[in-house]
């Protein structure tokens, strides 16, 4: 009887995996409105007269406030001392508001003079009011994308600790990149509809977004029973979180060889994810749609393997060479779109490795941060992670649009103009390429020291 009294509702198979669901449509949603624009790079320079670095820019600003003002950190701090429910609420909030501010920024009605045009229109003339605007309302999204991010990965853990973390995990990340994958088939179609505009295709994903708000609102509500349960203690630790736990973490070696491994990997993924249509527009000399069709199974590759990979890191362990693997092949895909003569089986090979990379390296990366760190600051942990990955992920869109431009002189004049011209790319892929190297080198050392010191990154999570 007393056994009974104690089971807790994460034991519930099916309440636990309905809970991931949950807390996985609004990682699906905000993945979709993170790329919804990633399709539309020329259209965005035709119409709005966004040239490589001015989208690079935008690009990059979704993570301005969070390594700037150091959002992130207070973020997981909030996490840890706030809970699963309250931040996830807030941070999926600050993602609808800064969405709806962007969308604002690339309508008609803005760039006719609208509220706040002028202002913004005087100063720094060298980035369209519009674009200006648009980094504004990318950077609050940014926030709680960020904040969701680390959110969703502690509920995981709460939900799945001592059970299928590594593909609870892996599921999750798969429904997230469905989004993506979503986005990419129809961002294109619709935007070029009837009365084309970059509008609607944002409206759509900002729906999803409020969809995500209610789907984690309902997740607030079995999280909630969760802890009210008799046996359940949510802080399991005799110590409760202090701020001082935050800098023990920069003097965790492996810790932080995870932390600048995952800036590099990412680094090479996202930034390329909004260069990507663009780039085989001009190499294969296709439409934009066909394009993102193209890119979208990028994606597709990383939702059917990471699952299986998650079990298998469940069952067998081997995180730090999945972590290897994954950044030899990322190194290799954007060698090929740097260096080869590219035909689209080429690219759709170099893209479907690409998403087996991207299946790798996550799936071994996330569930490996609680064998690193004490459960009481986990949140604070991952948020660190996240905020030192954010720098990579602001500072290599500006970087790439900016080496777009510099080694294409004259091009973005060109289409300014309207004449038939096309970007070459072999700069920015090899830059691309050359995070994939580094992240290489950390993995090795990752490797060597859990060897050493014997953490159980190699070892099953079960």
């Amino acid at each position: 009887m007393t056994e009974k009294l104690q089971k807790k509702l994460n034991d519930n198979p099916s309440a636990r995996w309905g809970a991931l669901i949950l807390v996985s449509l609004m990682m699906f949603a905000a993945y979709m409105f993170v790329d919804v624009l990633s399709p539309l790079q020329t259209m965005l320079e035709t119409d709005l007269g966004w040239s490589p670095d001015t989208y690079g820019t935008v690009s990059g600003s979704a993570y301005v406030l969070n390594v700037f003002v150091g959002f992130l950190i207070i973020a997981g701090i909030i996490l840890d001392k706030m809970g699963v429910r309250f931040t996830g609420l807030l941070s999926a909030s600050l993602m609808i508001v800064g969405a709806l501010i962007k969308i604002y920024a690339v309508t008609e009605y803005f760039s006719n003079g609208g509220f706040g045009y002028n202002v913004l229109d005087s100063f720094l003339v060298s980035l369209p009011a519009s674009a200006k605007l648009a980094c504004l309302g990318y950077a609050i999204f940014g926030c709680g994308l960020e904040m969701a991010g680390i959110t969703v990965s502690k509920a995981i853990v709460k939900w799945f600790k001592g059970k299928e973390l590594a593909l609870a995990m892996g599921i999750e990340m798969a429904i997230a990149r469905l989004g993506v994958f979503v986005v990419f088939q129809v961002s294109p179609t619709i935007a070029h509809s009837a009365d084309p505009s970059v509008v609607k295709p944002m409206a759509i994903s900002c729906l999803f977004l409020c969809i995500g708000l209610i789907s984690y609102i309902v997740f607030s509500v079995m999280d909630r029973k969760l802890d009210s349960q008799v046996g359940y203690i949510e802080q399991e630790e005799e110590e409760q979180f202090r701020i001082s736990d935050i800098g023990s973490l920069f003097t965790n070696k492996p810790f932080m060889l995870i932390a600048f491994l995952c800036v590099l990997y990412y680094s090479a993924i996202f930034p390329f994810q909004k260069f990507a249509t663009s780039m085989l527009e001009n190499r294969l000399d296709i439409s934009t749609a066909d394009a993102a069709g193209l890119f979208s199974w990028f994606p597709v590759g990383a939702m059917v393997l990471t699952p299986f990979l998650g079990a298998f890191l469940d069952y067998k362990g081997k995180g730090a060479t999945m972590l290897i693997f994954g950044a030899i092949l990322v190194c290799l895909c954007h060698l090929t779109f740097a260096l080869a003569p590219l035909t689209q089986p080429i690219a759709y090979i170099a893209i479907i490795l690409l998403g087996v990379s991207f299946s790798l390296v996550p799936a071994a990366l996330w569930p490996s941060v609680p064998k690193l760190v004490d459960n009481r600051y986990l949140g604070s942990a991952y948020s660190v992670i996240f905020w030192i990955q954010n720098i990579g992920l602001m500072l290599f869109p500006m970087v790439i649009g900016w080496a777009l431009k510099a080694s294409n002189p004259g091009v973005s004049e060109k289409i300014a103009l309207g004449e038939s011209v096309v970007y070459d790319y072999t700069v920015p892929m090899l830059i691309f390429a050359s995070l994939g190297v580094v992240a290489f080198v950390l993995g090795l050392m990752l490797k060597a020291q859990d060897k050493k010191y014997n953490y159980g990154l190699e070892k099953p999570n079960l």
